[in-house]
């Protein structure tokens, strides 16, 4: 083998490890654990598989969608409407928190923040990237909460707590109708109202995969909602889109479904170890929805759900702390790693300012929404 291979292919692994650190911290808590609880019959119950099957079939259906630019197409199309600075970014962020409650607050990223890019740097008003971005972020985060398929964490508690769909979008209201309130006075204050101009595309898309992929985006949607078996999503979206796009189903984040396989071994493994088991519960019991918001600032909020789910059946605390927790520290959110890289990206060297501004908005977010919270 030649040392250029060799180089090729440690910074493909090393490149692999950067962007899924967390998957990579999901294996190595759930082999930790193993030394502890070793593996027996017992961990065949430890996975969701209705949780994993959903989340699989909303990615590859996503993917496809995204791979004819229906999505692209739509938010363009959109914000080609506003010839306003404040407005665009609005829609620009209102786009970004509707599209977190349809298809995941990663997903809803990884669509429109390249369009925040592309809108904001083809018309001169770069200066408003990195305010722009965490407010995408903060978005995706927060919007995603009123649906059960908007978060993964909500996809595992709404599935595993067998939480009626009208009590589960009751619970979620109160901190979602803060969390557009705050958005959009962010966005009115620190966005100015200058005028802009967009470049006009012309961008179309073939009718009838459009309506194939759609169909198929309302057949899991009736799957999560528990209408059709999962089973059924798991035959006909693979078998369909091997068909028209075998593209999508190798662009559907596998290191976000390992990474549930990995917090779901290792958060059972830990409600086996009775010293463990105790001290959570205890902790859940005193305050379920402190205990959980405060966990997604180190751990973040999808492994918090899948841990935490296992020490209290207080699934109104814990849904509304791991959904709140989403904002604060950039580990916080899977989501706010991904608009990191995004923007580091797009504007190298500029890493440190970002952060300033993430921080600012981030926290303030959370400091709110514990406080209301805990009010009510």
């Amino acid at each position: 083998m030649t040392r250029v291979k060799v180089v090729y292919i440690l910074n493909s692994i090393f490149g692999f490890c950067k962007k899924n650190i967390v998957m990579l911290v999901a294996l190595f808590a759930a082999v930790i654990t193993a030394f502890f609880v070793p593996v027996d019959k017992e961990y065949i119950g430890y996975f969701d598989y209705k949780t994993l099957s959903c989340l699989f079939c909303v990615l590859a259906v996503v993917c496809a969608l995204k791979n004819i630019n229906f999505f692209y197409m739509l938010a363009y199309r959109i914000v080609q409407i506003f010839k306003n600075a404040k407005i665009c970014v609005l829609a620009l962020v209102y786009i970004t928190f509707i599209g977190s409650m349809l298809i995941a607050n990663d997903m809803a990223l990884l669509t429109f923040l390249p369009l925040g890019y592309l809108v904001l740097n083809s018309t001169g008003k770069q200066k408003y990237m990195a305010t722009t971005f965490v407010l995408q972020n903060i978005a995706a985060n927060l919007g995603g909460m009123l649906t059960p398929f908007g978060n993964p964490q909500n996809l595992y508690i709404y599935t595993k707590f067998n939480i009626p769909t009208g009590e589960f979008m009751g619970i979620m209201l109160p901190p979602f109708l803060l969390s557009v309130a705050l958005i959009t006075v962010c966005c009115c204050l620190f966005i100015k109202s200058e005028p802009l101009e967009i470049e006009t595309t012309n961008i179309s898309v073939p009718p009838v995969k459009t309506a194939v992929y759609l169909f198929l985006f309302a057949l899991t949607i009736f799957i999560v909602f528990r209408v059709i078996p999962f089973w059924i999503g798991l035959i006909i979206v693979p078998s369909v889109l091997i068909f028209m796009d075998r593209k999508a189903l190798a662009q559907v984040d596998y290191p976000l479904l390992f990474t549930f396989v990995f917090f779901f071994i290792f958060s059972g493994n830990m409600a086996r170890i009775s010293a463990v088991r105790e001290t959570f519960s205890s902790l859940m019991e005193k305050n379920a929805l402190l205990v959980s918001i405060l966990s997604c600032q180190i751990i973040s909020n999808v492994p918090s759900a899948i841990l935490l789910s296992q020490f209290t059946l207080n699934y109104a605390d814990l849904l509304i702390g791991v959904n709140i927790g989403g904002v604060g520290t950039l580990i916080s959110s899977m989501a706010s790693l991904i608009t990191f890289r995004e923007y580091v990206k797009h504007n190298p060297g500029k890493s440190g300012k970002y952060l300033l501004i993430f921080s600012a908005f981030n926290f303030a977010f959370l400091f709110i929404l514990t406080g209301f919270m805990m009010l009510i």
